[in-house]
């Protein structure tokens, strides 16, 4: 998929989109919707009002206010940029400045528990449009947002059934309109597919780097000093914002703890292949796991570049 956007649309897509969170993925959105024409005006909300500060200096919202439902009020689309856990509380305070025919939609890396939380919440006649771009860095705030994140990659949709085909269409063309590639599927299917693609790594990398912090006979130094390409990959992942991960692993910990199980059975295979002096068991599994490295590649969901692209010095 090309990383770059497309032409500007002739006419916007929204007459006015709220956007409330104004983190990395939130001040992305606005940056490309101004860009490419998506919404007539962008207005931001959070509840921080550092952050409204920052995002007032940095230019990128028609308007911005610490009151969600403030920002929600005539909006025709409103997206929730905020943990998962808070999805539902943030449903609850713009539900009564929704208005008939609004399209509610997310950004959350977890499904099931996102439209669990927030359906009840929204009035009748307000649809709601679940959506995950799966696109992020380890950098947080509205200072780390670009236009260009979703560009070539996937933005995946997970809508209920019953949902309005046409706000289903206006979602995905807002996610088209920021450059990303759309799928449409069911939200248990999601959170299962992105345990085991992002969720489990994630938490992976997690432990390894607290691990590695914690080991008695090596230093802190020693490690900051030494760190190879793989554990300082793993540090980068570990990076991401704490808040937002907490919440994932606890509102999808069902699809996380089945891959869990499933790596851990794998682990101990591994373990028994080393233990055992198995070198055929071991060069079968590398092989296969490069495969899918190619595959990555080959797909466009990263660059072919030696070192992840890295310059060397």
């Amino acid at each position: 998929m090309p990383e770059r956007l497309g032409a500007p649309r002739e006419a916007p897509l929204f007459r006015r989109l709220a956007i409330v969170g104004m983190g990395l993925i939130g001040s992305s959105i606005a940056r490309a919707a101004r860009r490419q024409n998506l919404a007539g005006s962008v207005v931001a909300a959070d509840r921080d009002e550092g952050v409204c500060a920052r995002v007032r200096d940095l230019g990128i919202a028609d308007a911005v206010t610490a009151d969600a439902a403030e920002a929600a009020h005539g909006a025709d689309c409103v997206i929730l940029c905020v943990p998962v856990g808070a999805c539902g509380a943030v449903a609850k305070a713009i539900a009564p400045a929704l208005e008939p025919g609004a399209i509610v939609s997310d950004v959350g890396s977890v499904k099931g528990a996102v439209m669990a939380q927030v359906e009840p919440h929204l009035p009748k006649g307000v649809q709601f449009v679940p959506a995950h771009p799966v696109a992020g860095t380890e950098d947080s705030g509205p200072e780390a947002g670009f236009a260009t994140l979703f560009a070539g990659r996937w933005a995946i949709l997970t809508p209920a059934y019953g949902t309005d085909p046409q706000a289903v269409e206006a979602v995905r063309a807002l996610w088209e309109g920021m450059g990303s590639a759309v799928e449409i599927m069911s939200a248990p299917h999601h959170d299962l597919v992105l345990a085991i693609t992002s969720h489990v790594p994630h938490l992976i990398a997690y432990n390894i780097v607290g691990t590695a912090a914690d080991l008695e006979r090596v230093t802190r130094s020693e490690v900051i000093k030494f760190s190879a390409g793989g554990f300082r990959d793993f540090t980068r992942i570990a990076a991401s914002d704490p808040t937002m991960w907490r919440d994932v692993f606890l509102n999808n910990k069902e699809a996380v703890l089945e891959m869990l199980q499933r790596f851990n059975e794998d682990l101990s295979a591994l373990a028994r292949a080393i233990r055992w002096d198995d070198g055929e068991a071991l060069y079968e599994l590398f092989t296969r796991t490069r495969a899918i490295r190619r595959g990555i590649v080959s797909e466009g969901q990263d660059a072919p570049a030696p070192d992840f692209g890295r310059p060397r010095e």
